[in-house]
């Protein structure tokens, strides 16, 4: 089985997108909030924008399940308060476990969470729970910087987080460190803000002493961890000098990386530095890169082919890749699918 745990719904109906416009306008004082109940989306149209899409890649490419959350990009936990930020995360979470409803066999959901910069994590519990206990979500996102590039959150290690890390062990869930969009014209939301935000997370954790705390935390950093597998020797001598021990001890009990790597000598480089254990499959489809690549023929973001491509992997090892990691890294996932006899 193929396991892509990285799908964001990038192609939601375009009344989703007007609805949002209404609330931006509302919290830049241009008119009234608009009402969550005014948003009508059809199945059919759920349906349109699935099939003439993710689902038909995912056909083509010969993908099975897809973890399918709201779109990164659209999170923008920097825009307006808290309200609106909950307003916001309920309405996208309730979409995509509509999408997951509608094509159990296909797509399981993830879900946002109602993120504001200055706020209390734990403003976000009850989202989370909402997600798990009620819309069946095998996973969260969750963003190190609510600011949109400013970086005023405190570090992942800072205590504020630990009612979040607490109720993600109490479900056996793990969570995608994932920003969203940049609000800094000088970082571009899906090149370096997201790839700086990959890598710092990564240099947070490997500061602090986290996983103490929470030993069956799991963490997934997406987009292949950024610059740390290019960068590994770095990191391990930081460790060093900052009395950690290696970085196998110290984080890979806890921390995961995903194949959202748009080229053959990266997913190469990925699995050369990085154990097979703590490599998870992830093309992030008709996301940050959409075109195909003239010098293969191919989608950059068919990141299936590099997998297979690659010669450091065995038979055996591509299988943990594609579905043995999903599985033990996300046990409700396996749940999940189990139930259904897959």
């Amino acid at each position: 089985m193929i396991i892509d745990i990285h799908g964001h719904y990038t192609t939601a109906p375009a009344q989703l997108g007007a609805w949002r416009d209404l609330q931006i306008a509302f919290t830049e004082g241009r008119g009234e909030a608009p009402d969550p109940a005014a948003l009508t989306i059809s199945d059919d149209d759920i349906r349109e924008t699935i099939e003439a899409n993710q689902l038909r890649l995912m056909n083509e490419r010969g993908s099975d399940i897809t973890v399918f959350s709201p779109r990164a990009s659209f999170m923008a936990h920097h825009i307006g308060d808290l309200e609106v930020s909950q307003t916001w995360a309920r309405i996208c979470n309730d979409l995509c476990a509509r999408v997951s409803e509608l094509f159990p066999d296909r797509f399981l959901m993830g879900a946002m969470l109602p993120q504001s910069p200055g706020e209390d994590p734990a403003t976000t519990v009850a989202e989370l729970t909402r997600a798990v206990e009620e819309l069946g979500a095998v996973t969260v996102n969750l963003n190190p910087d609510p600011s949109g590039g400013k970086w005023t959150a405190p570090a992942l290690t800072d205590r504020s987080w630990y009612p979040v890390y607490e109720k993600l062990v109490e479900y056996g869930i793990p969570a995608m460190v994932h920003v969203s969009t940049s609000c800094k014209p000088v970082f571009h939301t899906t090149g370096d803000h997201y790839l700086n935000a990959d890598t710092t997370a990564f240099m947070q954790l490997l500061k602090g002493d986290l996983f103490r705390d929470f030993p069956d935390l799991k963490l997934v950093i997406p987009h292949g961890g950024g610059a740390v597998p290019y960068h590994w020797g770095r990191f391990r001598g930081l460790a060093m000098a900052l009395g950690k021990p290696e970085l196998e001890e110290h984080l890979l009990n806890n921390v995961f990386f995903d194949t959202c790597v748009y080229h053959q000598p990266g997913i190469d480089l990925l699995t050369k530095v990085i154990p097979t254990d703590n490599i998870l499959f992830a093309s992030e489809m008709i996301g940050a890169v959409r075109d195909i690549d003239p010098r293969t023929g191919h989608y950059f973001d068919d990141t299936k082919r590099y997998v297979d491509g690659t010669e450091n992997l065995t038979d055996a090892q591509r299988a943990q890749v594609f579905e043995g990691n999903a599985r033990r890294v996300y046990p409700r996932l396996d749940r999940a699918l189990t139930a259904r006899g897959l």
